[in-house]
């Protein structure tokens, strides 16, 4: 009878870095899904309250390119939240083919009452790393999507060249 050896697994890092970062994001962001869902709201109502909450006054444009999602959503999701009352539409003055956002004060009562529960939910889920290996997370993402953004703009860009990042543990 043969004796069978472990078959040698052909890892390529990029590609188990893609699963990891996917199945990571999907842990974190289920945790962030419950806790909008607490509240009443959907993952990109959530977001548009969130990014009028931080940054103020917003173009349409310039909250879909923070919240990441499809023009058409967001004209969707934006309908909603002002027939809820939470945010309002006003032409710029600067600018007719512009439309700007703002929460509306009872937007901004209701963003200010659950964003403090729903971060400290996202701190609890990313809790499994430390403090140190958040900040270090950060840099690593960050570099990340930085290069994969310049690559879609420079298809022909050299695999091989270093980054000043690689060599981060």
């Amino acid at each position: 009878m043969k004796s069978q050896q472990p078959a040698q697994v052909s890892r390529d890092s990029a590609l188990s870095l893609w699963v990891v970062l996917a199945r990571a994001f999907d842990s974190v962001e289920r945790h962030s899904r419950a806790s909008i869902a607490r509240f009443g709201l959907g993952a990109t109502e959530f977001g548009v309250l969130e990014v009028l909450y931080h940054k103020g006054e917003l173009p349409v444009c310039e909250v879909r390119r923070r919240i990441l999602v499809e023009s058409s959503s967001t004209t969707y999701v934006v309908d909603k939240l002002v027939d809820r009352g939470l945010v309002q539409r006003r032409p710029s003055g600067t600018d007719r083919r512009v439309i700007l956002l703002e929460l509306t004060p009872r937007g901004r009562k209701l963003i200010g009452r659950i964003f403090p529960p729903h971060a400290a939910v996202i701190r609890h889920a990313v809790g499994a790393l430390s403090a140190r290996q958040q900040a270090q997370a950060v840099r690593l993402l960050r570099a990340l999507g930085i290069g994969a953004a310049a690559r879609l703009k420079n298809p022909q860009a050299n695999e091989d060249r270093r980054h000043p990042n690689r060599d981060l543990p």
